[in-house]
């Protein structure tokens, strides 16, 4: 299908839909959590800052286009939201009985032109509903609803492939495997953000990780505050947390990590190695709970790895090992 937007008609967006300005404040207001996402003034990442525990008196209903109306460097943005969430009130939120997800994001690739218009010194929370949109427009003079929907569904995408077809290297009999204290492969050190109060702001300069076994531990982005920054290409060990305590992630990039985090460094670890790690890692998990805490009992933990005739793990090995893998190349 081709676009041929000389016949497309103008709409003003109060028109369209109707709006609904995001209920939340503050983040600090929000309690940690896994039930929905928080929506903030953030361009990428469809907006999603992180995610937090349910509260109705805040929750906005998904199926609708979000408005950024205000945020350095993400007013003028909009994104499509299909799940219900909390939204901070510098976005709005936009309502029509025709949106969906093929819908959506017709209208946000048409509405972030819009962008340009707007900056930190000229919101668009006041103008949203007078701004004036050029859209696909039906012979009744109605926007074309059928048309956008079937647009983004005949749009061609391409698969992810990999160069690898099947494992290349096999696993080696995990008798020859060697036991390890952690505390004898890894330089150990606690992370340092005590609450997420702690952080100065929400922000986009680095994630801040929490006791949180999936997303690899992310909560949300943050601004950066070098008193609480991690360095990066470390395993983060989950030492607390109702359902989380006992696994672990690989982190390349430098992050603030909650006091309930600690990290381990070692001169070999890199994204492959960091890989394999993790995976066995992992089977440590069952050994611990709420109840029951990982970190001090950390240090002496004893895993299993592969190991080199000279006695020692055999990092190599593992590197070798995930860069077999199929779609490894595209890691």
């Amino acid at each position: 299908m081709k676009i041929n937007a000389d016949a497309w008609g103008e709409y003003r967006l109060g028109d369209l839909f109707r709006l609904e300005r995001g209920k939340n404040k503050s983040s600090s207001d929000l309690s940690d959590g896994d039930d929905c996402y928080y929506i903030g003034a953030k361009k990428n990442n469809n907006g999603v800052m992180r995610r937090v525990a349910y509260d109705e008196k805040v929750t906005t209903k998904g199926n609708c286009i979000v408005f950024i109306g205000n945020g350095q460097g993400s007013v003028g943005y909009t994104n499509y939201m299909n799940d219900d969430f909390i939204g901070t009130s510098d976005i709005t939120a936009g309502f029509n009985e025709h949106l969906n997800p093929l819908v959506g994001m017709f209208l946000v690739t048409v509405f972030d032109l819009e962008r340009p218009k707007y900056s930190f010194g000229r919101k668009w929370s006041a103008r949203i509903a007078d701004t004036i949109v050029n859209l696909p427009q039906s012979n009744n003079g109605a926007p074309d609803w059928i048309y956008m929907q079937e647009y983004i569904k005949g749009l061609r995408y391409r698969q992810i492939t990999t160069t690898i077809e099947s494992s290349q290297l096999s696993l080696c009999p995990v008798e020859t495997w060697g036991f390890y204290k952690i505390s004898d492969i890894f330089n150990l050190e606690n992370c340092k953000c005590n609450a997420a109060r702690d952080l100065l702001s929400d922000g986009d300069d680095c994630y801040y990780l929490g006791a949180k076994k999936s997303e690899n531990g992310v909560m949300r982005r943050v601004a950066y505050d070098s008193d609480l920054i991690t360095k990066g290409n470390c395993i983060v060990f989950i030492c607390d947390g109702q359902g989380s305590v006992g696994y672990t992630n690989y982190m390349d990039e430098d992050f603030i990590g909650s006091t309930t985090l600690t990290v381990g460094r070692s001169k070999y670890v890199n994204k492959y190695t960091g890989m394999f790690l993790v995976s066995v890692l992992d089977l440590e998990r069952h050994k611990y709970s709420f109840g029951r805490k990982y970190r001090t009992k950390l240090s002496d933990t004893v895993i299993k790895l592969p190991t080199t005739s000279q006695g020692s793990p055999d990092w190599r090995y593992m590197e070798r090992y995930i860069k077999s893998l199929p779609y490894s190349d595209r890691i």
